[in-house]
């Protein structure tokens, strides 16, 4: 009677091992895939470097002496100029940081009102400028006058990260040619530090209206019969060379 319970008694034991061993088999093969699923790099840089739309702030410095009473007209062209590109990109008021506590504070709070007057005949309206007093950590060095204004602007980046080993060691990757992480970083941050507006990244601009007055006389050659063509009278006027004539 004791051989069969003890035959019964080890299938019973083997059992019990062989369902733990495809468990633990289950668990392992889970972890691995969830290892790879988490280490795969995006094969398009667009999505390992997305370009974002932030809001910056753009800040032009006038350095003014102690003994002046008045802008350079450098300055005062950097000053229009500055207010020119904020009637086409700025999302708010102009900020005025006037130096207070410093060996040239009387002569740049008389700049701050010259700069003023330039800002508000270039179209800022007077609403739009505030004038913030601010004393500097180091008063014995020049302060300056710092014109600020809030923009979008386009960032992307930070480069140069290697979170993964570019040698033999990630045989994945090299069998089966994966990008780098790294690979597009610059072209990304380039593109985003050249483009004119920020917002051509993410949405087309409106369509403008079509030159109509080009179109009528063309029309109206096509309707008599006539070549519709350009005659350029001065066509080869620029030309240096006969060569292929």
């Amino acid at each position: 009677m004791s051989s069969p319970l003890g035959t019964t008694g080890t299938g019973r034991g083997r059992a019990g091992r062989l369902a733990a061993i495809v468990l633990l088999a289950m668990t392992l093969a889970g972890c691995y895939t969830a290892r790879e699923t988490v280490d795969i790099v995006p094969t398009d840089y667009r999505q390992r470097h997305p370009i974002v739309l932030q809001e910056r702030s753009r800040t032009v410095e006038i350095f003014v002496g102690a003994n002046r009473g008045g802008l350079t007209p450098a300055q005062r062209a950097d000053v229009l100029a500055f207010a020119r590109v904020w009637g086409r990109e700025a999302t708010g008021g102009v900020v005025l940081d006037v130096p207070i506590g410093t060996a040239n504070e009387r002569a740049a709070a008389e700049s701050s009102h010259e700069i003023q007057s330039i800002l508000s005949a270039a179209g800022v309206p007077a609403a739009g400028i505030a004038v913030r007093p601010y004393r500097p950590s180091d008063p014995a060095r020049l302060a300056t006058i710092r014109l600020n204004y809030p923009r979008i602007a386009a960032e992307a980046g930070p480069c140069g990260l290697w979170p993964n080993d570019l040698g033999l060691s990630e045989w994945k990757v090299q069998s089966e040619n994966r990008p780098y992480w790294n690979l597009g970083c610059a072209s990304q941050r380039n593109l985003a530090a050249m483009v004119d507006n920020p917002a051509d990244l993410a949405q087309p601009r409106g369509e403008t209206p079509t030159y109509s007055a080009r179109r009528s006389v063309v029309l109206d050659h096509y309707r008599k019969g006539e070549p519709t063509a350009t005659n350029y009278p001065n066509a080869n006027a620029g030309k240096i060379s006969t060569v292929g004539q």
